[in-house]
Parts: C-alpha cells; sequence; structure tokens
C-alpha cells in the first residue's frame, strides 16, 4: 500500500495527473442555456451563459448595461488588441449550423462559430463569427480569425432580465434570431439556400440505404417534387419506381397519384387524369380517398371532373357510406350551380351522419341552410 501512495505521489509531482474541475455555480451565476431551432432540414443552435440586469447583491443596472457594463464599440483587450463584447457571459457564446446558410444576406458555410456583438451608441450594430469557439469570452479575440462580420440594426424590447436568445419571424426557408436583454433587441437574420432542393438531396440519399425498402417512400418522395415543381425528371423516376413490382412497389392508389402528380406538374394533364381515373377505380381506394381526391379537383377550379369523382364515388361506395359520398355530390352540384340537387344531397348527408362527424353538424346544416336561403 505505502508503494501505491508513494507512486501516486511521484505521479502527481510529476504532471502525470491532471486536476480534475470541480462542479460549481458559474461565475457570477451566469446560468447556461441553449435554443435551437430547425429552418427547413438545417439546424440551428446558439449556447450561451446568461447574465442578469440586477446583480447577485440585487442592484439593479437598468439604463446602465448598453454604453456601461456592455461598452460601445471595440474595448481595449490589453496587448493593444480590441476586442468586441462576447453576447454574452462567461465562455464563448457559440451558434452552430448543421448547413450551409445565409446570414444577413451573407454565405456561411456549415459549422460552429463565436458570436460576438460590437453594440454602438448610434446606428448600426455589428455581430461576428468567429472560427474560434472554444475560448473564455472575447479576450483570445484575433480579427484574423472573423468568418463574418453583419450589421444589425437593435430595437426598443420589454424589460427582459435575462439575456436571452431566440428565433422568430420563423418562414419554410428562414428565421430571425435574436439577441434580448434589459431593452434592446438585435436581430440576426438566416436563411436557408434551396431549402426544397436540400430536402431532396437528403430524400435522395435516403432512398439510397433501408428507407429505400418500403416503396412508399419513392412515391412520396416524387408527390413533394411535383407539389414543388422540382427535380421532376428523377422524380418521375421514382414514381415509376414505386409502381414497378421488380423494385418491390405496387400499383395502388397512392403510387398511381405520385406519378399523376409528376405529371400534372410536367404539364401532362391528360395523361395526368388518365392515370388519376384508373386510380380511383383500384380496389384500395377507399370513399374517403376518392372524395379527398374530388376535393382537390374543386380546389383547382374543375368542377366538372369534380363532379364526375364524387358520382363515381356514389356509385361505387354509397351501399356502404351513405354520408361521404352525399357530401361529395353536395360539393360538386353546389360548384356547378345545381342547387335544387345540391340541397338533396346535403339532406342526404345530414340525414346519415356518422358518430365521428357530428361534431361538426353545425358546419353541414350551415351549408344546407345557405343553399335554402338562396334558393
Amino acid at each position: 500500500m505505502k508503494k501505491i501512495v508513494t507512486a501516486l505521489v511521484m505521479m502527481v509531482c510529476a504532471g502525470y495527473i491532471q486536476a480534475q474541475t470541480l462542479a460549481q455555480p458559474p461565475s457570477g451565476n451566469n446560468q447556461k442555456a441553449k435554443v435551437t431551432q430547425n429552418i427547413g432540414p438545417v439546424e440551428v443552435s446558439i449556447a450561451y451563459s446568461s447574465p442578469h440586469v440586477h446583480t447577485p447583491q440585487g442592484d439593479d443596472r437598468t439604463g446602465h448595461i448598453w454604453g456601461e457594463l456592455v461598452p460601445y464599440g471595440f474595448v481595449d483587450g490589453g496587448g493593444g488588441k480590441s476586442i468586441p463584447w462576447r453576447a454574452g457571459a462567461n465562455e464563448n457564446t457559440v451558434i452552430s449550423f448543421s448547413h450551409d446558410v445565409k446570414v444577413e444576406g451573407k454565405d456561411l458555410r456549415a459549422g460552429t462559430y463565436a458570436l460576438f456583438l460590437a453594440p454602438s451608441k448610434d446606428g448600426v450594430w455589428t455581430w461576428i463569427l468567429s472560427s474560434n469557439s472554444t475560448s473564455w469570452g472575447s479576450f483570445s479575440y484575433d480579427p484574423k480569425e472573423d468568418v463574418l462580420r453583419v450589421d444589425a440594426t437593435p430595437t426598443d424590447a420589454p424589460f427582459t432580465e435575462y439575456l436571452m436568445y431566440g428565433f422568430d419571424e420563423r418562414q419554410p426557408s428562414s428565421a430571425v434570431a435574436y439577441l434580448q436583454w434589459e431593452k434592446k433587441r438585435v436581430p440576426l437574420k438566416i436563411e436557408v439556400k434551396d431549402v426544397n432542393n436540400l430536402y431532396v438531396s437528403m430524400m435522395r440519399n435516403q432512398l439510397r440505404s433501408t428507407v429505400g425498402f418500403d416503396y412508399r417512400n419513392f412515391s412520396n418522395a416524387a408527390i413533394f417534387c411535383a407539389q414543388n415543381k422540382i427535380n421532376l425528371d428523377e422524380a418521375m423516376t421514382w414514381a415509376n419506381q414505386a409502381i414497378d413490382p421488380t423494385f418491390g412497389g405496387r400499383e395502388e392508389f397512392g403510387t398511381l397519384r405520385a406519378k399523376s402528380a409528376v405529371l400534372a406538374a410536367k404539364g401532362n394533364d391528360a395523361e395526368a387524369d388518365a392515370i388519376m381515373q384508373k386510380a380511383i377505380n383500384l380496389p384500395d381506394a377507399t370513399s374517403q380517398i376518392i372524395h379527398q381526391y374530388g376535393r382537390s379537383l374543386l380546389n383547382a377550379g374543375k368542377k366538372e371532373k369534380a363532379l364526375e369523382v364524387f358520382q363515381l364515388n356514389a356509385k361505387k361506395n354509397l351501399a356502404t357510406d351513405k354520408f361521404t359520398p352525399n357530401v361529395g355530390l353536395a360539393r360538386g352540384y353546389t360548384a356547378m350551380g345545381d342547387t335544387k340537387s345540391a340541397i338533396k344531397y346535403w339532406e342526404e348527408a345530414i340525414k346519415n351522419i356518422p358518430e365521428n362527424q357530428k361534431p361538426f353538424i353545425k358546419t353541414y346544416q350551415g351549408e344546407l341552410d345557405k343553399l335554402k336561403a338562396a334558393k
């Protein structure tokens, strides 16, 4: 035992055993926080330590944050260096992007960056993204490591005790990150370039993995491309694979609908309609599926074609479903201006309303009452 203790002492003296960090509250009790937001498939996260307006002793620093506690511009960092604010407390504030993005209109590669801020008494403030994301604060800041500098215009904001980051103005391909503290908010707009093509690229890779073992994923990818009118040639290949039994595909309503959607997106309406006519006559085309297809035709302004679909649904499924086909006929005849027939089928639908639709009976009755009032 004595030999073991002696050996440990010698190792410590020689520096072989490094001291481990003891768990303690963060400096200044500035708690760590992290916020994450997806913009399409792109994940953006900001990790920071959150200072507060009141000191631990209870002193109120309202009105003394900007320009005092957080100096304007760059400050003397020693050794002739000028450094910006760390945009938080303690360690670097760190912002990460899973994919390439645009920040305030400028290109930025995927990665993790330190986030600094240079406030200004008058005019715009400056965000700085640095490749050195592992330092304590901005004491080691080096402008040579700047990856991006962008301007931002701060706005007044409700009082916020604890510095916080968040995201708003969220759109399918963009969002605005912001820092909010005391009575200021500073925005940082982030955009994803070609977000739909990024989705397609991810789908393409996934379809080469086990995801591609399910033929329905090929038709889903084809429908996405059709809806967004992108990558249509490859989408047609995917649609055909979803149908082709040699690839494990099946000819069913969903796969034919995918091919029809791609054809329509390519401008081949006649062929798209012919495929859908075949699809709605397949055994797996339920009353609800046919009805929804008819509704989509109504929404596209194809009221004559929609009525034909609703009539087919009634012929095929009215014996087992006395509600959905009648609703379809009511909507179809309403679109055609045949009020008398529309009233007839609304009355039949309401008379046969199933339990799961009873919460919406006022809506259906309202449609009927509207037609009767206009008669």
